[in-house]
């Protein structure tokens, strides 16, 4: 359905601002009604590709297909095929949410005797029945991210896009919505593209594309990602990391990974390795933990990093 072929892009400088490359040589491919995500820490490149694919940025280089057809040639035809939900909320916060919708309706030339019955066939998913005449800012968030929903759908897309679209709602009202995606996905047999930079958003995709600096780092089912680490690893927060990343040097069939407050074993037998380190350290060890492997453990092997020192390392480069 989405076919991103070596797509690169470059924001210009400025007297003030050097330029970047905020896409480095990206392939993507998507399948029909598939469920898709696009994570990595923010400033890697997810936004640019998302507008990219909405058609409100043209890449300096590649191609892109949506539904077979040239992206870059009939950007028009394609948005008729497109729902896109931004990180912001596009919607008149003073409108009722039926006000909203019917401005939508009528920008895709949805005729009038039309627009009820496509809204009462959204309405069986959402909390909305009763506040159609309410103003937007009247809602909560999840509430106001479902009228989002509701508005792109109007005009039967085949492919929805999401831009970090749990921005601001809580844990539970995240929880809500992503599961609201995945049903309308299977009932209207649509393919959903959503970035987030919450690796845990994506652990039920079919399909997980991690980005970072542009780059294309990882692309495959969530469990085979998860696979690649093996099925599980150990944590160890230590106040001696040196002494204790020297015992572990001499189990050879692991890999250990030194972070700010901790290291980070994978491979090898976990019981064997734990009695190796407790019978040495036991004094000097704060934490230890044993798990199964995340989306985020993944991106943590790939970069040797994690999201949070990611993050604190664009910082130190932004001030530098």
């Amino acid at each position: 359905m989405i076919v991103v072929e070596n797509v690169s892009h470059r924001y210009p400088g400025n007297r003030k601002t050097p330029g970047r490359t905020a896409l480095r040589s990206v392939d993507l491919s998507l399948e029909s009604g598939s469920f898709f995500m696009l994570t990595g820490p923010n400033g890697g490149g997810k936004s640019t590709l998302f507008k990219i694919l909405c058609g409100i940025q043209r890449p300096s280089e590649g191609r892109i297909f949506i539904d077979g057809q040239d992206a870059l040639a009939s950007p028009d035809t394609i948005r008729r095929s497109i729902g896109v939900v931004f990180q912001h909320p596009a919607l008149d916060k003073h409108l009722t949410v039926h006000e909203n919708l019917a401005i939508h309706a009528g920008l895709y030339g949805i005729p009038k005797t039309e627009l009820d019955a496509r809204i009462k066939d959204s309405l069986s998913w959402t909390g909305l029945e009763e506040r159609l005449d309410e103003t937007v800012e009247s809602l909560s968030g999840g509430l106001a991210r479902q009228v989002e929903l509701v508005k792109v759908l109007l005009h039967r897309p085949k492919i929805l896009l999401m831009d970090e679209p749990s921005t601001g709602l809580d844990p539970g009202s995240r929880r809500a919505f992503r599961k609201t995606v995945n049903q309308i996905r299977l009932d209207m047999g649509i393919t959903v593209l959503m970035t987030s930079h919450i690796f845990s958003e994506a652990e039920h995709a079919d399909r997980v594309a991690i980005i970072k600096d542009g780059k294309l780092l990882a692309n495959d089912h969530p469990d085979t990602l998860r696979a690649s680490i093996g099925s599980e690893m150990v944590i160890i927060s230590t106040d001696d990391m040196d002494a204790v990343e020297q015992t572990l040097a001499h189990h050879t069939e692991i890999s250990v990974q030194r972070h700010t407050d901790h290291l980070r074993i994978t491979g090898g037998n976990v019981v064997h390795i734990l009695e190796d380190v407790l019978e040495k350290h036991r004094s000097r060890i704060r934490q230890l933990a044993i798990k199964r492997p995340t989306l985020e453990d993944v991106y943590v092997r790939i970069t040797g990093r994690t999201l949070q020192e990611t993050e604190e390392n664009a910082q130190l480069e932004k001030t530098s």
